[in-house]
C-alpha cells in the first residue's frame, strides 16, 4: 500500500472542532490520517475550499497532506452540498491525474461516500466507506434526513469494497437498516491520543480553567438538538437539591441548521432554572486542550440521541473522568455500566442527574470508576486503529472491485 485518497467533502481536519460542521469527524479523519503517515501510508485528503484565501495544497507533516477543491460558492450552507458533489468529484479526479494517483480511496461521510462511489468507477480504485452518521438510524431518534441522502447511503454501502464501522451496534445497524453484505463490514474503532489525554491533577487543571472546589459536569461538543445539551442543563437543575453548588461547563459552538436556535432554547433553559451562576459556556478549544476541561471534572455528561461512537466519552475516559452517557450506539461499547460510568436509557433529565448523583455522592465508587475508565481507554490507539486500517486498504488492492448491487 503506497498512498491513499481520503475524501472529506464538507468538512476539514484542519478546522477547530466544536463549531459550525466541525466535531469528532475532524479529529477521525486528522488522528487517522496522522497516524497512517507515520506508518507509511501517505495520504492526501481532500476538502471543498471554502474560502479563497486558502493554498490548493497544505503539508501539515511527513505523509499527510490537505488538498483544497474548487466545487461552488464558498460560503455553501451544509444543506446545499449534495448540489456540488460532482464539481467536488471532478476536482479530485483531476489532481489525482496530475499526480501518481492512489491506491485506494477511503470516504468520509454520505456526501464524500457518493463522490467516492463516482470516482470508484471512473478510477478503477477501492473504495473504503466511514459514514460517522447514519440517515435511518438519526431518523429513529426523531432527526429526519432527506429521502436523498437514504438513497445514497444505501447506494455507496452496496458498492463500497469495506465499509467501516466503529463498534457492534453500527455494525448491526449497517445490515439491519441498510442490507450491507456483512463479509464487508469491519469494525475498526478509533483511537485516543494517549500524549495528551490521560489522568492528570483534577486541582491543577481546576486552578487554570478558574474552577473551584465545588462538583462539576462537562459537556463537549456541538450545540445542535441531536447532542441535548437541554438534557444536561435540566439535569444540573434536578441535582440542585443534593449538589446546590454544582457548575456545568459547556465546551463547544453552535452547529447546523438549528445551533442556533437550540442555543437560545439551552440559554431559555438556563434562565427557567436560575442557573446563570451555575453553567458556563466556552467557546470551542483547540483539540489538545480539552485534556484540562476532562481532568477538572467530576463526570462528563453524554446526553445525545445517537452516536455512532462517542469520541467525547473515550478521551473523558483516558483522562479518568467518569461519563454518564446515553444508552445508544458506540456509547454502549464505551461506556461499562456502573465500572466506568452509567449508562441511562431514556431521555428524562432526572435519570441523569440520579447517575450523576451516584458519582458524586460516593467518592471511593467515582475514584474506582476513575481508574478502570483509564484501563478501558487504555486499548485504544489511533496507530492501532492505522495499522489495521493499512493491512485491510493492502488487501483490498489485490481483490477485484466489488461491483454494484
Amino acid at each position: 500500500m503506497r498512498s491513499l485518497a481520503v475524501l472529506s467533502l464538507h468538512t476539514s481536519p484542519l478546522a477547530q472542532p466544536g463549531s459550525g460542521d466541525s466535531g469528532g469527524m475532524n479529529v477521525y479523519v486528522r488522528e487517522l490520517v496522522a497516524s497512517l503517515a507515520q506508518a507509511g501510508v501517505g495520504a492526501e485528503v481532500y476538502v471543498r475550499r471554502w474560502s479563497p484565501d486558502l493554498p490548493e495544497v497544505v503539508d501539515v507533516e511527513p505523509g499527510f497532506r490537505v488538498v483544497h477543491v474548487d466545487a461552488g460558492p464558498y460560503d455553501l450552507a451544509k444543506e446545499q452540498l449534495p448540489d456540488v458533489v460532482d464539481a467536488y468529484a471532478d476536482g479530485v479526479r483531476d489532481h489525482l491525474q496530475r499526480r501518481d494517483g492512489a491506491d485506494a480511496l477511503h470516504a468520509n461521510y454520505w456526501l464524500s461516500g457518493l463522490a467516492g462511489h463516482r470516482l470508484k468507477h471512473e478510477l478503477s480504485l477501492p473504495l473504503v466507506s466511514t459514514f460517522h452518521t447514519l440517515a435511518r438510524v438519526k431518523a429513529d431518534t426523531g432527526d429526519l434526513e432527506p429521502d436523498r441522502r437514504v438513497v445514497a447511503e444505501t447506494d455507496v454501502i452496496g458498492c463500497s469494497d469495506a465499509i467501516l464501522a466503529n463498534g457492534t451496534a453500527e455494525a448491526a445497524q449497517l445490515v439491519e437498516l441498510y442490507g450491507a453484505d456483512p463479509s464487508r463490514v469491519e469494525i475498526v474503532p478509533p483511537g485516543v491520543d494517549h500524549a495528551f489525554f490521560s489522568p492528570g491533577d483534577r486541582r491543577g487543571a481546576r486552578a487554570a480553567l478558574g474552577l473551584g472546589e465545588h462538583p462539576v459536569l462537562l459537556f463537549v461538543g456541538r450545540i445542535q438538538p441531536l447532542k441535548g445539551l437541554g438534557v444536561a442543563i435540566s439535569a444540573l437543575a434536578e441535582l440542585s437539591a443534593a449538589h446546590p453548588d454544582a457548575v456545568l461547563v459547556v465546551v463547544g459552538g453552535p452547529s447546523g441548521a438549528e445551533g442556533e436556535r437550540e442555543m437560545a432554547q439551552a440559554l431559555a433553559l438556563v434562565d427557567e432554572h436560575h442557573l446563570g451562576e451555575r453553567v458556563r459556556f466556552v467557546e470551542p478549544q483547540p483539540h489538545h486542550l480539552l485534556s484540562t476541561y476532562y481532568r477538572a471534572a467530576d463526570l462528563c455528561i453524554v446526553p445525545s440521541r445517537s452516536e455512532s461512537f462517542g469520541l467525547v466519552a473515550l478521551e473523558a475516559a483516558a483522562c479518568g473522568t467518569p461519563v454518564v452517557a446515553a444508552a445508544v450506539g458506540g456509547l454502549l461499547t464505551l461506556v461499562d455500566d456502573g465500572v466506568t460510568g452509567s449508562l441511562v436509557e431514556t431521555r428524562s433529565p432526572h435519570d441523569y442527574a440520579r447517575a450523576a448523583a451516584a458519582i458524586l455522592g460516593d467518592p471511593a465508587r467515582a475514584a474506582a470508576m476513575s481508574r478502570a475508565a483509564t484501563e478501558r481507554a487504555r486499548h485504544y490507539t489511533w496507530s492501532t486503529t492505522a495499522a489495521r486500517l493499512r493491512r485491510l486498504y493492502t488487501d483490498l488492492t489485490a481483490r477485484a472491485p466489488v461491483s454494484c448491487t
